[in-house]
């Protein structure tokens, strides 16, 4: 929009110029013919008047030469006469024009000391006016001067009103101008581009064969669609070929798993049914930027997980929405396609008071459920209030799910993580036959650590609503097996995994989930331009860096990992200067206190530090508190030494896997906390007590020194685990044990 609006200035400016040049040049024209053709007429009316005049005035006939400059005072554009003797005095003079007298005398005088007639323009009552001047004779000698005064107001009028006309016109010709450039822009570039745009659309998405609409007539765009039309044919052609591809590949289970796989595999056992994904956290949030509307993916393991899939599979994600612009950009059923960019599955947005927001997400979630799971050493806080809301909020999920699934035969319906706990009861109370899957992305903790909830039996009664209930680690879904055997009346089958409670059997499994592994498509020279970039930007100009990312949670050992950077350069003083460590910290949570407290004190941590260590413009620790999108992080993992995931209680941390799966250098280091759920299977990191300060540091030494044969090696090893087990296997098999169930 900007680009055509300029090209509409530069056209209206260039039409503005040529009609100022061509107005400038009339009225300067006009000026001329009207000022000659006045000098023109008072010198005729001076002349005739002078042989009537001369005579009389030599025989001094005041009373005669009065009455002639009264009777032409009247007339049209003639302001009046005036006759003045050979010294300048006044003989006669037309009361209309007593302000000329000066002036009068002045062009009188001249035109006697030059004896020829004399004129000129001057200002009379505020209008332009032309005074003429002719000497009188007898015989011997100039006696006098016939003094003629003419309105000549009437050529301003004139020049005023071509200014006026023309500009006029201007105005005209630049709003027809402008409407025609908007015309032609629309018809013959923006709806053919449109319809481009619109058919490479369909074609990503798997859609249409036609030739785009409306581009087949467009002589201007002829050649492009001839180009085009065979990047569609190889593309439609590419995806054919992918599909077949993945649907051989649906029985080699040792297969990589890719999108396309997924999708194939999906429609084969779905037939036709649609997966319904729901959490609190939105894939896609909408905020205000001055008139702007923007978006962007929220620093969440979990969304980063489903996204893939849902752009895979398709169906519906049902979320909370937050963004102070989420509403502006929703259906009447609060519902729009995702991804912006390139839409592929529907987005319904759920909306939540700032009371229940309060209460259900920053009070019974995360300061109560979060440090209940993690065991953190953070006393969980709850609230009856906050339960109150917790239950609303939940029950306000499972009328949206019940409202979309009404229509629906056997609807597969994925619920994620803690917030939505007794989602699972309340819709399988409604719709018995519906496949309902329930995702804990966090850990289970012990029964003892469980049971202080005050409503730890509602909590895991409405969890065994969902048919699968599915862990990362075996040892969280041990954990909660027990949970269950202690708090509720039910039967538990240790063999097969179930529990049954009210005649409803709920299967528990472990599904490590992960990451789409990423196609690395930049040079090498590119990611060299990207980590000179990085430094520069930062100012680092050490030899070694390290690297965190995280939310500002204290779940993730934020301030252990800084303890064991201290101590690393404590005990090694010889890396001072040769060292530093970026820590990405994310603002998390912020509306709740710990969390805004938390963030203080990793603040002063990093300047205690940093105070402590600092060498001329050199510091060791650099804190970054903002959220970075995935395209920045990947820029960081791949230019630091070692990454540094310190994790005191985590279900799986994907940071630990999208570093090592960023890294197709095959260098680096990874040092993973062993209370992660990714430590079960990134074995060739170096596992680390967070809580041991001095084992972290000696980690950071042994990533510094690490040949890089033996960093390869590792590397390599952990990469073949992530691109195996990646988030399409996850969710493949996760769906697979839902849709077997149902």
């Amino acid at each position: 929009m900007k680009q055509i609006a300029a090209v509409i200035l530069i056209m209206i400016t260039i039409v503005s110029l040529v009609v100022i040049a061509f107005t400038v040049n009339q009225v300067d024209q006009e000026e001329t013919r009207l000022k000659t053709d006045l000098q023109y007429r008072s010198t005729l009316l001076a002349e005739s008047l002078k042989e009537t005049v001369e005579p009389n005035f030599i025989n001094k006939s005041d009373n005669y030469l009065q009455n002639v400059v009264e009777r032409f005072s009247s007339k049209e554009r003639f302001a009046g006469l005036g006759i003045y003797d050979n010294k300048s005095n006044v003989v006669a003079l037309s009361s209309t024009i007593p302000e000329a007298s000066s002036a009068a005398t002045k062009v009188a005088a001249d035109a006697m000391d030059a004896d020829r007639a004399e004129g000129g323009f001057v200002k009379l009552n505020q209008e332009k006016t032309y005074l003429l001047a002719v000497p009188m004779h007898d015989d011997k000698s100039i006696v006098g001067a016939l003094v003629v005064v003419q309105n000549a107001g009437y050529i301003d009028n004139r020049l005023n009103e071509i200014w006026t006309n023309n500009l006029f016109r201007l105005l005209v010709q630049a709003t027809l101008l402008s409407l025609a450039t908007l015309l032609l822009i629309y018809w013959f570039l923006y709806t053919p581009i449109r319809n481009l745009v619109a058919a490479l659309q369909t074609d990503r998405s798997g859609g249409g064969k036609q030739n785009p609409k409306g581009l087949t007539n467009s002589f201007l765009f002829r050649p492009l669609i001839n180009e085009v039309s065979r990047i569609r044919s190889s593309l439609l052609e590419a995806r054919s070929s992918a599909s077949e591809e993945a649907r051989l590949r649906l029985e080699k289970l040792d297969s990589p798993w890719t999108a396309e796989r997924l999708k194939e595999f999906l429609k084969d056992i779905l037939k036709g049914r649609t997966i319904f994904m729901v959490s609190n956290r939105e894939p896609y949030i909408h905020t205000k930027d001055g008139n702007q509307i923007k978006y962007y993916f929220p620093a969440s393991g979990m969304a980063t997980a489903i996204e893939p899939v849902m752009q895979a599979c398709g169906g519906m994600w049902i979320a909370y929405g937050s963004g102070d612009a989420d509403k502006l950009v929703v259906d009447n059923k609060d519902k729009i396609k995702v991804p912006p960019f390139e839409p592929k599955y529907t987005l319904k947005r759920v909306w939540l008071t700032q009371q229940e927001e309060s209460g259900y997400y920053y009070g019974f979630s995360n300061e109560g459920l979060w440090p209940l799971c993690h065991i953190a050493h953070n006393r969980p806080i709850f609230r009856k209030e906050d339960w109150e809301q917790y239950q609303k909020v939940n029950q306000k999920f499972a009328d949206a799910i019940l409202l979309e699934i009404k229509n629906q035969d056997r609807p597969i319906i994925l619920i994620q993580d803690f917030h939505l706990a007794l989602v699972p009861r309340m819709v399988k109370a409604q719709r018995p036959g519906a496949v309902i899957g329930l995702f804990w992305h966090i850990p289970w903790p012990n029964p003892e650590s469980f049971s202080i909830c005050p409503w730890k039996k509602e909590i895991l009664d409405g969890m065994l609503g969902a048919d699968l209930i599915g862990f990362h680690t075996q040892l969280h879904c041990n954990n909660f097996i027990e949970t269950v055997g202690r708090e509720l009346e039910s039967l538990i089958d240790y063999e097969q995994f179930t529990i049954t409670r009210n005649n409803h059997i709920s299967f528990i499994k472990p599904f490590p989930i992960s990451i789409a592994f990423p196609n690395q498509d930049k040079s090498e020279e590119d990611n060299k331009a990207a980590i000179d970039k990085i430094r520069k930007s930062l100012d680092i100009k050490t030899k070694y860096i390290g690297l965190g990312v995280d939310r500002l949670d204290y779940t993730k050992g934020i301030l252990e990992r800084l303890k064991g950077v201290e101590i690393f350069l404590t005990k090694y003083p010889q890396y001072k200067t040769q060292f530093a460590f970026i820590q990405i910290a994310a603002p998390s949570r912020t509306k709740v206190k710990k969390y805004h407290d938390f963030a203080q004190e990793v603040e002063k941590e990093v300047e205690r530090i940093n105070s402590a260590f600092k060498i001329k413009n050199w510091k060791p620790i650099v804190l970054l508190q903002r959220h970075h999108n995935q395209e920045e992080i990947q820029k960081f993992y791949k230019s630091v030494d070692f990454c540094l995931v310190t994790s005191l209680h985590d279900g799986m941390n994907l940071v630990a896997k999208e570093f090592v799966a960023a890294r197709d250098d095959e260098k680096g280091v990874l040092i993973l906390s062993q209370f992660t759920g990714a430590s079960r299977e990134l074995k060739d990191a170096l596992i680390v007590n967070p809580y041991n300060g001095e084992q972290t540091a000696e980690s950071i030494k042994q990533a510094l020194e690490m040949k890089p044969t033996e960093q390869t090696k590792r590397m390599r090893n952990m990469r073949e685990v992530v691109k195996n087990n990646n988030v399409f296997r996850w969710s493949a098999e996760l769906l697979k044990t839902m849709i077997d169930l149902g």
